[in-house]
């Protein structure tokens, strides 16, 4: 996949992105929001080798701005005609900048017209206001909250909130 938009670009992930995703993989700040505040204590090598068995209906992307890596996002095919997706802007500088908005237009756009899902879907923490601003500006629409779900590495319990989008909903700001 490669998409662009003005200085934004979604690529595939690659080899040569393994020491940045490690790098972001293994800081606790970044992944705190999916549970791993001590970071994921992956491998240069395990990553490789995810990126190694990525296909057109599992893939990790690497998000740029103006060919600068900042972040990443990934999708998975899932039964039913639909794909689950995930974003990560990890520079902390450039949050709150409208950037993940444009970039998930993106992806969604591409994953509706190029690749004929029928269906969007992501979860994220309860506690992750600004994300969820987000998600419903897109227009997902809030299928189910649940409680207490998962728990993080410091056992501390976590909740989530699962959201849905069709074609018909879906609110494009990357146009």
């Amino acid at each position: 996949m490669l998409l662009k938009h003005n200085e934004l670009t979604i690529r595939n992930a690659t080899a040569a992105d393994t020491p940045q995703l490690e790098k972001w993989w293994n800081d606790g700040r970044v992944m705190a929001h999916a549970g791993f505040p001590l970071g994921l204590g992956t491998t240069a090598g395990d990553i490789a080798a995810k990126i190694a068995q990525d296909t057109d209906e599992n893939r990790r992307l690497i998000l740029e701005l103006e060919d600068r890596p900042i972040g990443e996002m990934s999708y998975c095919a899932i039964e039913g005609g639909a794909v689950g997706i995930g974003i990560k802007i990890c520079d902390f500088s450039l949050h709150e900048k409208g950037l993940g908005k444009q970039y998930l237009s993106m992806l969604i756009r591409s994953l509706f017209e190029d690749f004929g899902y029928g269906k969007v879907v992501l979860d994220t923490n309860l506690k992750n206001l600004r994300a969820q601003h987000v998600y419903e500006r897109l227009g997902f629409k809030k299928v189910r909250v649940r409680e207490n779900s998962w728990t993080d590495q410091l056992g501390e319990p976590q909740s989530a909130v699962d959201y849905e989008l069709s074609p018909e909903d879906f609110i494009d700001f990357a146009k």
